[in-house]
């Protein structure tokens, strides 16, 4: 079906190619509205005649009747009659003639649709690739691509598709090549080894995009060993070269060069055309194989076009061939070739080569508009231009025409201006190109906050200076420029800053604004705010920290004694300690200002007295004797250690009793501290325990020795003793906390040894009632050892049972300090009765009792003594 559409005067049609010759196109006369020039009888007089039937127009390819029906002459093929990848089309000039005179030329475009007749073909149907199973993975072999011959984008766009096994280690990859063709490539996905597979057969599908889509297969073997790795390479990716109208034809207009880095066949050269040259450009010139000459032959007419493009490979002899392309570039020379000139009309113009822009604006935003301008023809007239920036770009809206966008963000504080220069070059031989020179200065906007150069700013400062005294600086810092970088200090407010004593100038300069008193407040901390005079502005805090340092403006005071004058009596006993109390003062300074000292200003002629300069420990400073004592009104001092010295006094009135009693000292205790009151207690207690214990040590003694002296110088006489002989015998318990003892001639012992010593009666409760009852027995503790004992004669007597008794008298002399008794029940003769150890007759033992041991027996008692008996 065809398809026209009519801008003004001009037609367009559109045809498919491939139909078959004379095929109809459209009706000229009818699409034209040129009925409307002409009065209805007079149509029959129009005719309409084709002119320029040239061969190198393309009007040869049509026909057109007298009556304005446009056919085809022939098939039309776009690939022969086209360059690929542009639009294909050829110019129909038709003249209307009104009898013979001629009324209108008319333009008629015939455009020729690709139809996707071609599909893609690789120039061998099976090639061999070789890896080596020393190939390292990634590894790269290049296959030839497939050509497809059909000239739009569409129809001759090429993808591939690797058909290969699960367990194969390759893979494809596509890279492109300088003329827009994709070259697959073989990639090596894992270790070869040959022993194991020597041979990988796979498969490779092109196929184009049109619709339906055509594809082709190329089969390939890669075999694992050396092969041919490296591929031809030109010196040049382009060769731009012109010729004049009369080009010797045995002289070669161009001699290529390329290089290999394979050796053998592997790196051996040769020289064809590229599919994609046109079969009707070839036949204009020769082309060596082996030298890669290019000649023009006897066919070639440079009048016939100004311009030919070629597209030559250079391939390898290695299996397979490796290959790479060029491109040709021949025109016609010209002397009215002339450079391109560049308009550039900027939105926000400062002069006609710079511009400003917000360091704000968005990106791709329009900034420039560009106008290309060119009256060359054909090659000489296409225009490229570049603009190779990264901030700034071009955008081509159409022929010739451009847009200048941005690319990226900008930022004044970074960099605030651009050079920049545009480069428009056209494709003529040589090719003529012009630069336009131009800058961009980037405005500011405040989009920067003020950062404070520290997150803490501390500084010191002493109490009492005057108001407005300096302190110290903040700084902060703004890269935006005018209002957006300046800057205004504040303290921030709240409740915790109304009495804050400092002041902050707008230029972030601190001073005091009233007196300060560290003892009231030693450290201020609160917040300042920087703000720019942007719009909106910008912000930031920092935490300020002003430390007060410390005057000696405060004098010491005493905390004890209280009282100005203060009493104080105080007891002198010689065993005293030497401490009377202890002054105390406190300073509200800090440091050297608050280390205090003590001293005595007066009424210490005596010299009696001492305090401690650090302690303030008040003390007496030599023996007191009775003369000391009195009343002493007493001045003492204390004093800081600042500069200038700051002091302060009491007067304490001390009143001195001396005494010299044994009594402990009882000079206000009140002023002691408990620890002292329990260890004076506890050295008085040992004290006294250790005089009791050394006094009753001495009277033991003397007991002892007098004893001695007595049981030596006094006579036995055995009328002085009888022994109980009744039916009725059994001892006597007693118990006392002191041992006593028991001689023979009582009342001369009595009389020589007993001491009085005082007594409590409840100790003896048992002695009481032993003695009121008329019986007495002695239950002793361990006895100590018996200097000496005297033995007396053994009587024997029978009891009123006829049994035989044995007594032995013996006199002990003791050690034990004797006792007397209480004065209410005082110690009488009557109670003093023989000691005796006796021997007993039991009924189980018909032998005769036996002496008992002498003294060690006694000697070795434990805990108490045989019975005794005692005779009224």
């Amino acid at each position: 079906m065809l398809l026209f559409s009519v801008v003004s005067l001009d037609i367009t049609y559109h045809i498919n190619e491939e139909n078959s010759p004379h095929a109809y196109i459209g009706d000229i006369a009818a699409d034209s509205n040129m009925s409307h020039f002409f009065k209805h009888q007079q149509h029959n007089l129009v005719t309409f005649t084709q002119l320029q039937r040239k061969v190198s127009s393309g009007s040869h390819l049509f026909n057109v009747t007298n009556l304005g029906k446009l056919y085809t002459t022939q098939t039309l093929d776009a690939e022969s009659l086209c360059t690929i990848n542009k639009e294909c089309f050829k110019i129909v000039r038709i003249a209307v003639r009104k009898r013979k005179t001629y009324v209108k030329i008319l333009k008629v475009k015939v455009i020729i649709k690709d139809i996707n007749d071609h599909g893609p073909e690789f120039p061998e149907s099976e090639i061999n690739l070789q890896f080596d199973e020393n190939d390292r993975e990634g590894t790269k072999k290049p296959i030839p691509n497939a050509i497809d011959r059909d000239i739009t984008i569409q129809n001759s766009r090429i993808t591939y598709e690797l058909k290969e096994n699960i367990d194969d280690p390759f893979s494809l990859s596509l890279s492109k090549d300088y003329d827009g063709t994709f070259i697959p490539e073989i990639v090596l996905q894992g270790k070869l080894d040959r022993e194991r597979k020597k041979h990988y057969m796979l498969k490779l599908i092109a196929k184009d995009n049109g619709i339906p889509p055509n594809e082709n297969i190329l089969h390939f073997q890669i075999s694992v060993t050396d092969s041919n790795d490296n591929k031809p390479l030109f010196s040049q990716k382009v060769y731009n070269i012109s010729i004049k109208n009369k080009h010797p034809k045995s002289k070669p207009i161009l001699v290529l060069e390329a290089t290999d880095l394979d050796s053998g066949t592997n790196g051996k050269i040769a020289f064809n055309y590229s599919p994609k040259t046109p079969i009707e450009i070839r036949k204009y010139f020769d082309l060596k194989k082996a030298s890669g000459e290019l000649f023009v032959n006897e066919y070639f007419k440079i009048d016939t076009k100004n311009s030919y493009k070629l597209f030559v490979e250079a391939k390898d002899g290695g299996k397979p061939p490796l290959s790479s392309t060029t491109v040709i570039l021949i025109s016609k020379e010209s002397n009215h070739n002339i450079a391109p000139k560049i308009d550039i009309d900027f939105v926000f113009p400062l002069s006609e080569s710079s511009t400003a822009l917000l360091e704000d604006i968005k990106v791709s935003s329009f900034i420039a508009y560009v106008i290309i301008t060119d009256n060359d023809i054909e090659e000489n007239g296409q225009i490229d231009c570049n603009l190779e920036h990264e901030t700034f770009g071009i955008v081509e809206m159409g022929s010739h025409e451009y847009k200048m966008t941005t690319k990226c963000p900008l930022d004044r504080e970074t960099k605030d201006r651009y050079d920049i220069v545009l480069v428009c070059q056209d494709m003529g031989f040589p090719p003529l190109k012009s630069e336009k020179q131009f800058s961009i200065e980037v405005l500011d906007v405040n989009d920067v906050e003020p950062h404070f150069t520290k997150e803490t700013f501390q500084f010191l400062t002493y109490e009492n200076q005057k108001v407005d005294f300096p302190i110290g600086f903040i700084n902060a810092t703004d890269p935006d420029l005018g209002d957006g970088g300046q800057l205004t200090y504040s303290i921030i407010n709240d409740n915790n800053n109304d009495n804050i004593p400092f002041q902050l100038t707008k230029y972030g300069f601190f001073s005091t604004s009233q007196s300060i008193d560290r003892e009231m407040k030693d450290i201020y901390k609160f917040k300042v705010l920087v703000k720019d005079n942007g719009t909106p502005s910008l912000n930031d805090t920092a935490n300020i920290v002003i430390e007060i340092l410390d005057k000696n403006d405060n004098a010491p005071y005493f905390t004890f004694p209280n009282n100005d004058p203060y009493n104080l009596d105080v007891h002198y006993h010689p065993n005293s300690k030497k401490d009377i109390t202890i002054l105390k003062a406190s300073d509200k300074d800090t440091g050297n200002n608050a280390f205090l000292t003590y001293g005595i200003l007066k009424s210490n002629d005596k010299n009696m007295l001492t305090v401690n300069s650090y302690t303030g420990v008040l003390s007496f400073s030599r023996i007191i004797n009775i003369n000391d004592a009195g009343t002493y009104e007493l001045q003492f001092m204390v004093k800081d250690s600042g500069t200038p010295v700051q002091s302060a006094t009491t007067v304490i009135m001390l009143t001195l009793h001396v005494s010299n009693d044994t009594l402990p000292m009882q000079a206000a205790t009140h002023l002691l501290s408990g620890t002292d009151l329990n260890i004076i207690w506890v050295i008085i207690i040992v004290a006294a325990g250790v005089i009791l214990s050394v006094g009753i040590v001495v009277c033991l003694t003397m007991c002892v020795f007098r004893c001695i002296n007595h049981i030596k110088s006094s006579p036995s006489t055995s009328d002085n003793h009888k022994i109980l002989t009744g039916s009725k015998m059994r001892p006597m318990p007693y118990e006392t906390n002191n041992p006593i003892t028991f001689t023979r001639n009582t009342e001369d012992t009595y009389n020589r040894n007993c001491q009085t010593m005082s007594s409590k009666s409840h100790y003896y409760p048992e002695m009481e009632k032993t003695i009121n009852e008329g019986k007495f027995s002695a239950t002793a503790r361990k006895l100590p050892p018996i200097p000496q004992s005297i033995d007396q004669p053994s009587k024997e007597s029978s009891d009123e049972h006829g049994e035989t008794i044995s007594t032995k008298s013996i006199n002990y002399m003791s050690n034990t300090l004797p006792c007397q008794w209480p004065s209410e029940s005082t110690w009488d003769e009557r109670y003093t009765r023989n000691f005796s150890d006796i021997s007993i007759t039991s009924e189980f033992d018909d032998s005769k009792p036996e002496v008992p041991p002498k003294p060690n027996r006694l000697q070795n008692q434990d805990t108490y003594l045989e019975p005794t008996y005692l005779t009224k």
